[in-house]
């Protein structure tokens, strides 16, 4: 039967899903923020599924959970599969070789509906403007949220129908054995699902509002913080029998909710809100439209809702939902872009719109059609294994040929790759020609520098702030267990990648390294070029290093823009060491590395390491004085290090030297390259700072 033929079938709550991925879409494609749309979906998923249950149950049907699921997410997985299949394509064709172990690893959690969880222990910002950056699977958050609802909500119908059954029997049983007339339970099966979901809902929209404010990066993905959601769309449904208002109501409340439905994302700032109580504004808006119903008024919003197009949408917004978000991220890849035009845009949502009717005609409507599955469960359950095998097999095969690159990479002699050594006078190392250039591009996320070890002791911070961040060394120490010097490194990533130089100094002469990092925080004094939260980190920091009176600070004293070859000092740095130095505490500051507008890494990947958009011009890297020469005298105990002849060689600042990545992205040194660089800095920081 036709979708319209159903039984309880409701055209208006068809069109409202298909209005909910337009606005996903549309927001997703133009704008760069969340649009409520997703929250929508989660609500009318929740709301349908309690339909059917309560059906069921009232009925006296049984409800078969595994027959249930097994059907359900036959109709989910083929297309979820076709869409994962077609983003592995366009991910070997268009994305960098770095970025191909997270989006397989992503494509496993699809699958298995997990990926909300990788997310989240990722740290990913969904908010992040530049989306050619972001995984082609990321919209799979919600998809696998979703499913997992979908095991969890069936079990909460059929165990309360089941506690339900017990009560009722222990009711029966006393009243024959007491020999009373049996009383008919005043607690329905509508009730107690109530109860239940009331519950679930209080106490989902508290952790969700509670750890929003503390994480939100984290609780974006977090089904615990969204379940409030679902339980709502299940309240709805439950209590929509009673919800009796007169037409005029009921038309008045459907615009009310469809206007602000769409305005949500465009009148509030719900940048960093989501998933707290500022969600209630698109699931409530939503609420409203389902309660308006069928007013059978000409000015009622779901005569609109209703409409053939809308409701053809709706029945194909699940694989419109799919297919956009990949389609929008390897597009921006392609063209080199962060965003696209009004053009380019509407070309994605054509594309997107097409390949969801052709998905939904050629592999849902075909699969869910299919009758041979339905008939025994074994069936059904070999359905769902051929589809997952469909992308098992692939992406199991290019994983561990991944795995075998990066094994013969690592097994490379040292001598293939020489790194920073090969700039030095007289270096007559030659590696070999079929030398790969290191580390594996699939390892290069893993090149960011970090100590481990805690702050403890007479290390430990005073400020909760800065005990979060706080690492140090574990030295091995005189015989009276004392380092010969403490050294605090301060500022941010840029400081930070300097740790492996520090490792090995601390190695050979027993320093106790400290490390006290901020992202995106250039240690100085109080400036209005930087955020309130970093010129309090800074203030913490001082606090911090006067009070344990280490014997020298590392901090980077000027600053590189994207665009170069402009660098400054960076600002309020001499007001900023001024008391450092006043207390005798020494401060090495260095100069700071090139930063550039593509990723060098991927260039070097991607077009070859000798290519001339990896290897750009000095002069346009670095300005042709640097900003340190102003700072020199300054200070008494400032000693500054200039390592850009390491970084830079011969006119050109290039991705790859001594056949070793320098970058792992637009502006960080690899964990490899400032290794292969710790010879030098040693030499140069033992000649400046006079120390032994």
């Amino acid at each position: 039967m036709s979708t319209q033929q159903k039984k309880g079938f409701r055209p208006e709550v068809q069109g409202l899903r298909a209005l909910a991925v337009l606005m996903v879409v549309t927001y997703h494609i133009w704008l760069g923020r969340v649009s409520g749309g997703v929250d929508v979906f989660l609500l009318i998923s929740a709301f349908l599924m309690t339909l059917q249950f309560t059906r069921k149950v009232e009925r006296g049907e049984p409800l078969r959970l595994i027959r249930h699921w097994l059907h359900l997410f036959k109709r989910l997985l083929p297309a979820a599969v076709v869409v994962l299949i077609a983003v592995l394509i366009g991910t070997w064709a268009f994305l960098p070789p770095r970025r191909w172990p997270d989006i397989l690893q992503q494509a496993w959690s699809s699958l298995l509906y997990f990926q909300n969880w990788v997310l989240a222990d990722n740290a990913v910002d969904y908010y992040a403007i530049d989306h050619s950056g972001a995984s082609p699977l990321q919209h799979f958050w919600s998809l696998s949220i979703q499913g997992q609802v979908f095991i969890l909500w069936p079990l909460i119908f059929a165990a309360t129908a089941l506690l339900l059954q017990v009560i009722r029997g222990i009711g029966r049983t006393s009243a024959v054995q007491n020999r009373l007339p049996q009383r008919r339970s005043r607690l329905t099966y509508r009730s107690a699902l109530a109860v239940i979901f009331s519950i679930v809902f209080a106490f989902s929209l508290a952790f969700s509002v509670r750890h929003t404010a503390e994480n939100q990066a984290y609780t974006y993905f977090d089904t615990r913080a969204r379940l409030w959601e679902f339980a709502l769309g299940s309240l709805l449904a439950l209590a929509l029998p009673y919800l009796k208002f007169p037409r005029a109501v009921r038309v008045l409340m459907g615009w009310i909710g469809i206007a602000a439905m769409i305005s949500c994302g465009l009148i509030l700032t719900v940048d960093q809100q989501f998933p707290g109580y500022i969600a209630l504004w698109p699931t409530l808006s939503a609420a409203f439209i389902i309660i308006a119903g069928q007013t059978g008024s000409r000015l009622g919003v779901d005569r609109i809702l209703s409409a053939k197009p809308l409701v053809a949408m709706g029945n194909v917004s699940y694989a419109l939902y799919l297919w956009h978000w990949p389609l929008l991220v390897i597009v921006l890849v392609a063209i080199d872009r962060s965003a696209v035009n009004l053009w380019q845009g509407l070309a994605i949502v054509a594309a997107s719109i097409a390949l969801a009717f052709l998905t939904t005609k050629f592999v849902e409507t075909p699969l869910r059609r299919w009758e041979w599955p339905e008939h025994h469960v074994w069936r059904a359950a070999v359905v769902l294994v051929a589809c997952g095998a469909l992308l098992a097999a692939p992406a199991a095969l290019w994983q561990n040929h991944i795995d075998a690159y990066d094994a013969a990479v690592a097994a490379q002699p040292a001598t293939d790759n020489p790194g920073a050594a090969a700039l030095e006078p007289g270096f007559a190392g030659t590696p070999s020609p079929s030398a790969k250039a290191i580390p594996a591009p699939a390892q290069l996320k893993n090149e960011f520098a970090t100590i481990d070890g805690d702050c403890t002791g007479r290390l430990a911070p005073a400020s909760a702030l800065l005990a979060q961040i706080c690492h140090a060394n574990k030295p091995a120490g005189t015989p009276e267990g004392t380092p010969a010097k403490t050294i605090v490194v301060l500022g941010d990533s840029h400081s930070q990648q300097w740790l492996p130089d520090w490792d090995a100094l601390a190695a050979a002469h027993n320093w106790q390294i400290v490390m006290m990092i901020k992202d995106g925080c250039r240690y100085g004094a109080d400036s209005s070029t930087r955020a309130a939260d970093c010129n309090e980190f800074n203030a913490q920091d001082r606090e911090y290093v006067l009070a344990l009176h280490p014997d020298a600070v590392f901090t980077v004293a000027s600053l590189t823009l994207q665009n170069s070859p402009y660098e400054m000092e960076v600002p309020g740095y001499l007001d900023g060491i001024r008391g450092f130095t006043d207390a005798g505490i020494q401060v090495v500051g260095i100069r700071d590395n090139p930063r550039f507008t593509i990723n060098m890494a991927d260039c070097a990947a991607q077009k070859g390491a000798t290519a001339p958009a990896c290897n750009p011009p000095l002069s346009e890297s670095l300005a042709a004085t640097s900003p340190l020469d102003d700072l020199q005298g300054k200070l008494p105990g400032l000693f500054l290090m200039d390592m850009s002849d390491y970084i830079c060689a011969d006119g050109v600042c290039p991705a790859v030297v001594g056949n070793v990545y320098v970058y792992k992205d637009d502006n960080h040194l690899t964990k490899t390259y400032t290794q292969s660089m710790a010879p030098i800095f040693e030499q140069r920081l033992l000649a400046v700072t006079g120390w032994g």
